[in-house]
This record gives structure tokens, C-alpha cells and sequence, in this order.
């Protein structure tokens, strides 16, 4: 059938039968068996009209391959009037690409782009994709406008076939989950695994486990996505990557929603999905998770982490790595994404075999091919496997392996581009390109190397950043350069600018208005910032805190006075006049946090200090 299939642009059609067991157990099995094999031969019939090419058939579903555009609308339509008078609806989905074929197979994004649209729909209704709209015109079409399907892709605007009227289609709407940089491909097994975990009655909470690099953050994801109607009031994605302290778990969530109330207020009896994401380094934060499932009844969790939470009721999940076929065709679409003409040359397996077919390695080595052919690109591995044997001996093996592949990677750039690999280690939570040319002199040529090498990411908010397990072995390196130290500084000093130009503190009241919207972006820099200072420079640590003392009154009085306590223990030499602010604003967090009678002496503290410099202005401000 390969050499027989369609090529260059095609367009592609899915179809099902909606509520076919429903069907069966109303019609009986004699009954349904013969309406069945009618909707078969009318759908061959209208297929075989105009050119379509069967490509596969699984139960009551068809995958179709048409030459044009203007083709599959036709069989479709005839198709359906046809079935309009019968007692079987089929929902249908038409989508038109440019796919690519291995060993006689369709494989990319296309063939999984008019999956997904067909899902979206119910029985007798067709819908379309603005490509193949775009081949077909819009005369007879009704534009239902730009939805997120649950392949978490990017809003895609679909048509109608006809203006019957049909229910919302079945895609996301109450979410914050990202779209991802690149496509979900494969693990369609697990997906449904996980799906079905999250929804049993008797499982809360399904935490997702394995070693960095098994692609568990895109599986938990896409499962979030499919599992979202079961979810009236949404499924909430809380990446926890940044957080470093457990004890800010909670205020995470919380800030998912935008309230001012805290997340087992604000979810109460709410039917919701939480994705908790990177849970790793906060397990010390795991009782605050169970606490959360008894306070909401009606919420689930899904987490994903390199070990179990360890909390009454959790299900754990192992992610495996991707199957061969599915490593090959993720190596073979992030391939073809830098070098248009790849051709893999019989080797795409042998290299996802060598790399274990873990997702962040194929992905890394893929990226390779703009550089070198894949027999090479096979030969390079085979050189630096041995390097494994050099990782922890506790470590899993998979890890090692990931580590293996990362070195690799590195190892390919020029000096300046792992110059800044290294220095980007700095930034926790992304970072801003102007924010990478101050702090680690970036040039563009070497940033957009490192984004082509797949070790830095621009995401969706057009910040930039790492995958968590890059940034782990950029921050090795960053530690044994000898530059640690000074990028460090650069960095708190770089964020105490923006933190003051905020306008955040009592002292800037009349420089203009308060910029929140400056630093919540940037408050996982700012806590490494003062995290950094209070070790190093005590001072610059009470600067950053001083010109926050807005965002911690506002956001978290607690997290602020935990700050504040730690940062002045330290400050015996410090300015008096910093200090005195510094007692003052530590006053008002103590205050805001309920404790009136410690933020009075810390009030008259500050007070003190003002005096003694004879601040008149700052000491009034130290009477509350």
C-alpha cells in the first residue's frame, strides 16, 4: 500500500460512530451488525468516488488519505446524506498537510492534527481545518472560530460542514495548560491509562514518577487535556519547578487562580483537576497536597515528580520510555523541524535505541541533524556511550544516559556558546532576553545556538529558559567556572533594578505608580536574588527586600518576615537608614501575618534607628 499513497499535500479524514455501544444494545447484535457494514459500504463507496485511499480501519472508524481537498469534502458530503436517513451518526474530521512517509506509512503531526478535530465533534457533524478550508473556500462552511485541542496545540479555527446545530465541541476551555513549543507524539496508550486513573472514583491523587528526561511533564499534560470534561470548573496547571522553599506550595497554587483567598477556599466543593508539576524537591510540601484532597472533596490531583509523594491514596504512575516506533517518528519530526530534506537512512532506530528512547535524548540528538548526517550522528554516539560509566554509580541508569546525551550536546558548542550555557544557569523560573544580554552578556547568535541545540526553550510568553534537567548540569558547570560568584551578583544586582523600579516600597510611593506586573514574572529570580545576597552581600539583600515590600504584604507576609528575620541577624554594619527601613517593613509583614505585638517592637525599632540619624520623615513613617 506505501507506494500507492498519496504524497506532497494531502488531506486526511477520520471518522467514528458516536455512542456505537450505546447503538448495539438498542439495535441488538444482528441488527447493528447489518447497519454497520451498510455505513461501511456507503462510506467506501463516497471514498472511492473521489480518490480516497483507506489507509486503516479499526472497528466502527475510518483513516482516509485524499490527493485534494476539494475531494474529501465531496466524499463527505455525499457521505452523510447517505447516512442522514439511517440510525448511525459519524462524526468526521478533515485536516490537510504535507506528512511525511516512512516504510510505507503516514507519520507527523498531520495525521494526529484531523484525529484530534474529529474528536472534537459529535455524530453527523464534519469538521474542518483552516488548511483545508483554505484549499476548498468557505461557501457551505460555518466558522465555529478558534478552539485549543487536547493535543494542547495551538488554537486551531475550525469549520462546519452545513449549519446544522450540534453541542460545544468537545475541546479545552476552563485552563491555563500551556502549549507546548512542539507537538504530542505517540504514548496514546499511556494517555488513556492515565485518563482513566484520574477519573476512577476511588483514585485522588495519580502522581507520574521516573527519572528526568521520560517526558513526564508532556504526558501528564496531554492526560490533563483529554480528561478536561470531566472537569466543570477546569484543569489548573501549577508548575512548581522554581519553587524552592515546600513551604511555598501552597501560595503557588493559590496564585494559579488569582485569588486572594487560599486554594482549599477558592476549590471547596469545585469539580477540578490540579496538575502539580516538578513536585521533586518539595516532598517535605507533600502533607499540604493530602490536606488539600481531604478539605475538597470533589478535587483530583495528578503530580508529576522523580519520586512518590508518599500520602494516603496516591497512585503511582511510572512513565516508561517511548516505544521504538514512537521514539523514531519524535526523532524523525524534530528532525525534519531543522533540516527540511532529512532523510534518516535506516538509522533513526539504532539511534533511539542507543539513547534508550528516552524523549529529552531523541529530542536533544535530533537537533543535531542540521549539522550532521545520521550515519555520523549515529558514530558520535557510539563514542560517547561509554561516558556513562563515568555518572554516580547510585544513579538510574536511564539518568546516566540523559546525563551522557546532555554532555554531548554540550560538548558540540563553540567556547563562547558554553560560556553562556553555563552562565544562563543562573536564572530560576526563565528570564527575559534582556535580562540574559545584562546578566550574562548574551549575544544573539549564541542564545538562538543554544535554542537550536534544544538546551534553552522560548516558551509560549516569549520568556526564555531551561528544561529543569538542563539547568541541574548548566549550574555544575556554572559552579566549577570560578565565574560563580560575579555572574550571581550580576544577576541580584540586575533584579534589585527592576524590584526598584517597581515602585514598590514606601520610598518610592512618588516615583509613579506600582508595577506588581514587573516582578511577578521575575519572583522566583528575586527569591534566588535575595537568597544569594543574604549569604554574600547582606546590604544588596536589604535593598531587594526594602523595594519589595509591597509584593510581600500583598502576596505573602510570612515568606517576607522569614526574609526580613534572616537578612537582618546579619546586618550589624549596614546603613542605618536601610536598616531602620528595613525593621519597618519587617514590622509591616509581622503585622499583616497577625502578630501585632512583635510588629510593634519592630515598629519602634525602626523608629529608633530613624531618629538616630536624624530622619524626621522616616521616623514618622516607623510610628504605625
Amino acid at each position: 500500500m506505501g507506494s500507492d499513497l498519496p504524497t506532497g499535500t494531502v488531506t486526511f479524514l477520520f471518522t467514528d460512530i458516536e455512542g456505537s455501544t450505546k447503538l448495539l444494545h438498542e439495535l441488538g447484535v444482528e441488527e447493528y451488525a447489518k447497519a454497520l457494514g451498510e455505513h461501511r459500504r456507503v462510506l467506501r463507496e463516497a471514498f472511492d468516488r473521489h480518490g480516497g485511499t483507506e489507509i486503516d480501519t479499526q472497528g466502527d472508524s475510518f483513516f482516509v488519505a485524499f490527493p485534494t481537498a476539494p475531494g474529501a469534502l465531496k466524499a463527505v458530503r455525499e457521505a452523510q446524506e447517505a447516512l442522514s436517513l439511517g440510525r448511525i451518526r459519524v462524526r468526521m474530521g478533515i485536516h490537510t498537510g504535507t506528512p511525511f512517509v516512512d516504510e510505507g506509512q503516514y507519520v507527523g503531526v498531520d495525521v494526529h492534527r484531523a484525529a484530534r478535530i474529529a474528536a472534537c465533534g459529535h455524530g453527523g457533524q464534519v469538521l474542518i481545518s483552516a488548511s483545508t478550508a483554505a484549499l476548498t473556500g468557505t461557501e457551505g462552511l460555518r466558522d465555529l472560530g478558534e478552539h485549543r485541542l487536547k493535543d494542547l496545540s495551538a488554537p486551531e479555527r475550525i469549520y462546519q460542514l452545513g449549519d446544522h446545530e450540534f453541542p460545544r465541541l468537545k475541546t479545552l476551555y476552563q485552563t491555563n495548560l500551556p502549549i507546548p513549543a512542539t507537538p504530542f507524539l505517540g504514548r496514546e496508550s499511556e494517555v488513556g491509562e492515565v485518563v482513566r486513573l484520574v477519573q476512577r472514583e476511588d483514585v485522588r491523587l495519580v502522581t507520574l514518577t521516573g527519572p528526568g528526561g521520560t517526558g513526564k511533564t508532556r504526558l501528564a499534560l496531554q492526560a490533563a487535556g483529554a480528561a478536561a470534561d470531566a472537569y466543570p470548573e477546569g484543569v489548573w496547571w501549577v508548575p512548581l519547578a522554581p519553587v524552592r522553599d515546600p513551604s511555598l506550595v501552597g501560595a503557588a497554587i493559590a496564585r494559579t487562580f488569582g485569588g486572594n483567598v487560599g486554594a482549599a477556599e477558592h476549590i471547596a466543593d469545585k469539580r477540578m483537576l490540579l496538575l502539580l508539576d516538578n513536585f521533586e524537591h518539595l516532598i517535605n510540601a507533600a502533607s499540604e497536597v493530602a490536606d488539600l484532597l481531604a478539605r475538597c472533596p470533589r478535587l483530583d490531583i495528578l503530580a508529576t515528580s522523580r519520586s512518590p509523594l508518599r500520602v494516603s491514596g496516591e497512585w503511582d504512575y511510572k512513565v516508561q520510555p517511548l516505544e521504538e516506533a514512537e521514539a523514531a517518528e519524535l526523532f524523525v519530526q524534530r528532525a525534519l523541524a531543522v533540516r527540511h530534506d532529512f532523510e534518516g537512512d535506516g538509522v533513526v532506530k539504532e539511534i533511539c535505541r542507543r539513547l534508550d528512547h528516552l524523549p529529552l535524548a531523541v529530542e536533544l540528538a535530533a537537533a543535531r541533524v542540521r549539522l550532521l548526517p545520521a550515519e555520523e550522528l549515529l558514530e558520535r554516539l557510539d563514542r560517547r556511550l561509554p561516558l556513562l560509566k563515568t555518572g554516580t554509580r547510585d544513579a538510574p541508569e536511564r539518568q546516566r544516559t540523559l546525563r551522557a546525551t546532555i554532555e554531548w550536546s554540550y560538548e558540540l558548542l563553540t567556547p563562547e556558546e558554553r560560556e553562556l550555557f553555563a552562565h544562563l544557569a543562573v536564572f530560576v523560573g526563565g528570564f527575559t532576553l534582556q535580562a540574559g544580554e545584562v546578566v550574562c552578556n548574551a549575544d544573539l547568535d549564541s542564545l538562538e545556538a543554544l535554542i537550536e541545540h534544544s538546551l534553552v526553550r522560548r516558551w509560549q510568553s516569549g520568556r526564555l529558559g531551561m528544561l529543569e534537567t538542563i539547568r541541574e548540569f548548566a549550574e555544575e558547570l556554572l559552579d566549577a567556572s570560578g565565574e560563580r560568584e560575579a555572574i550571581r551578583r550580576r544577576h541580584a544586582e540586575h533584579y534589585l533594578e527592576i524590584a526598584e523600579s517597581a515602585n514598590l516600597s514606601l520610598e518610592s510611593l512618588a516615583h509613579g505608580p506600582q508595577r506588581h506586573d514587573l516582578v511577578l514574572p521575575e519572583e522566583h529570580n528575586l527569591r534566588a536574588a535575595i537568597g544569594w545576597a543574604v549569604g554574600n552581600d547582606v546590604e544588596l539583600a536589604l535593598r531587594l527586600l526594602v523595594a519589595l515590600e509591597n509584593f510581600w504584604v500583598t502576596h505573602d507576609p510570612s515568606e517576607g518576615a522569614r526574609w526580613f528575620e534572616t537578612a537582618l541577624v546579619r546586618a550589624d554594619d549596614v546603613d542605618i537608614r536601610l536598616k531602620a527601613s528595613a525593621f519597618r517593613d519587617y514590622g509591616g509583614t509581622v503585622d499583616m501575618a497577625g502578630d501585632t505585638e512583635k510588629a510593634a517592637t519592630l515598629y519602634e525599632t525602626s523608629r529608633r534607628l530613624f531618629e538616630q540619624v536624624g530622619d524626621e520623615s522616616g521616623t514618622a513613617t516607623g510610628i504605625f
